[in-house]
């Protein structure tokens, strides 16, 4: 109901970054070392435009500002380039993503209601992940399931780092742990692609924390729609203003929940070598050529 005409502004918003990027980026800064670009914006108002021209009852929650009609029953979450970084670095690693979500009558502005659609597009890739309530998933066109993986040691993983205040951030640690136990853990850049993902079957499970509702709205729907399951790191229900997420597979839910708990707790964590020890792990290495 609500997937073609949203694929067809994701498509369009696509295009303009694909021009963006052929032409060279322009950056500004929005706080420590957070980007934001002529682009963002400049498909944010794009998105904006076209939603209220097919959906003008619908309210939008857009990363660069955009806060329209949010009383509604309805609300879209936009983020317009979910890569910000990679985009301005040339790097073709980005997306667009458009969630929506239902609010029961009387709701207030803060309130969740219940995800019913989602797209995230790749325009570098041309790869239009879709997802509607009870509907199923899809990669263009094409359904799509979450993996079968069995057990985290097996797995590959995703997450991602914050752009400011990195200094604060616990993940680096986390990531050391899920880096040791499973099969591989990744940080491409783009937790939207991360979640669709999830979803097609080509990352096992992905955990971040601190993201905001566009960034996770429409991938949720898709790993949910696409038989995999989102919590936060306790194996809790997840909110769209929860502060971490955890996606999966549904299979290894319990494994990475369990490790959460170690970690948090500080039970069974692996020691990083000392000095010592990474000098003589390198002499040894110099002495056997």
């Amino acid at each position: 109901m609500w997937v073609p005409k949203v694929s067809a502004i994701a498509r369009e918003a696509g295009a303009r970054l694909r021009e963006f990027l052929a032409q060279g980026v322009e950056t500004e800064y929005k706080g420590d070392v957070d980007l934001v670009t002529v682009a963002d914006r400049t498909a944010e108002a794009l998105i904006r435009k076209r939603l209220g021209e097919y959906f003008p009852e619908h309210g939008i929650f857009g990363e660069e500002g955009t806060r329209d009609r949010m009383e509604g029953e309805f609300r879209w979450y936009v983020d317009p380039l979910d890569g910000t970084t990679n985009f301005a670095h040339g790097l073709p690693h980005f997306c667009i993503s458009l969630g929506l979500e239902q609010r029961p009558p009387g709701a207030e502005p803060g309130d969740d209601g219940t995800l019913v659609a989602g797209v995230i597009y790749d325009p570098m890739r041309d790869e239009l992940f879709a997802a509607e309530r009870g509907k199923g998933a899809w990669l263009n066109n094409k359904k799509i399931q979450v993996s079968r993986t069995p057990e985290l040691a097996e797995a590959l993983v995703a997450t991602g780092f914050p752009s400011r205040k990195r200094h604060a951030s616990p993940n680096v640690h986390f990531y050391h742990e899920f880096t040791l136990r499973s099969h591989g853990a990744r940080r491409a850049g783009s937790a939207a692609l991360d979640l669709a993902y999830v979803a097609c079957g080509r990352m096992d499970a992905f955990w971040e924390f601190n993201l905001n509702p566009w960034d996770t709205a429409a991938g949720i729907l898709l790993v949910e729609e696409a038989g995999g399951k989102v919590t936060d790191f306790s194996g809790g229900p997840f909110r769209l203003d929860s502060r971490e997420i955890l996606a999966s597979n549904g299979l290894i839910d319990k494994e990475l929940v369990g490790l959460f708990g170690d970690l948090f707790a500080g039970r069974n964590l692996t020691p990083i070598p000392s000095p010592q020890e990474f000098a003589a792990h390198r002499a040894a290495r110099a002495g056997a050529r």
